[in-house]
């Protein structure tokens, strides 16, 4: 059953409101969003994938070279299993909003499902992402939301390639919301305040 692909921290919620799903950084686990969505939106179901990936004890999502330099024959075949497990999500939540969020290598492997199969989600939030590639045109990305953040002075996420990414995801009709802070890789009190809004605005 895709459900069981990954371990994963779950909470049922509410039966009328929205599901968050929420993919972790690299090194951290199922938990590192738990607390925030939690006290953000206290009736919202959660459910938190725990990266399958080791990298010198670090768990990820997806397997790398080095710092930016993807496997991507390996991110491709995680990318549909992922894909498969929020599917498997959706389908055990019929009529709920899937929401999701993910920081750094979480928001990598959550851009690209939703490069992939966007009409998965209701609204999409890519804190601090690196996609250092273009994606293939994806006209179902029309009118998601869709919030990016990011630091300009973030040592592993040029601001170029978050520009690229924006630039990117308009082109392809996405209600894009941007935030680009002075900061640096961590995500920063402006930006939660920013992402709280972002995903408690109302349903299209």
């Amino acid at each position: 059953m895709s459900e069981s692909f990954y371990t994963a921290y779950r909470r049922a919620g509410d039966p009328d409101a929205p599901v968050v799903m929420a993919f972790h950084g690299t090194g951290a686990d199922e938990h590192q969003f738990v607390g925030l969505i939690q006290q953000m939106w206290p009736r919202a179901g959660i459910v938190a994938p725990r990266g399958d990936v080791s990298e010198g004890g670090a768990l990820r999502f997806f397997r790398r070279t080095g710092e930016g330099v993807y496997d991507m024959a390996d991110l491709a075949t995680r990318t549909q299993r992922m894909a498969a497990f929020i599917g498997a999500t959706r389908e055990a939540h019929p009529g709920r909003p899937i929401q999701a969020l993910g920081y750094s290598n979480g928001a990598n492997i959550l851009a690209a499902v939703m490069f992939e199969q966007p009409r998965l989600f209701e609204r999409v939030a890519l804190l601090h992402p690196l996609i250092p590639w273009t994606p293939k045109p994806q006209p179902a990305l029309d009118g998601l939301p869709v919030f990016v953040s990011a630091g300009l002075r973030d040592p592993i996420c040029p601001p170029a390639l978050t520009d690229a990414l924006i630039d990117w995801l308009r082109a392809q009709g996405a209600a894009v919301e941007p935030l680009i802070t002075d900061g640096g890789h961590q995500v920063s009190q402006p930006e939660i305040d920013a992402l709280q809004r972002f995903m408690q605005q109302p349903q299209a």
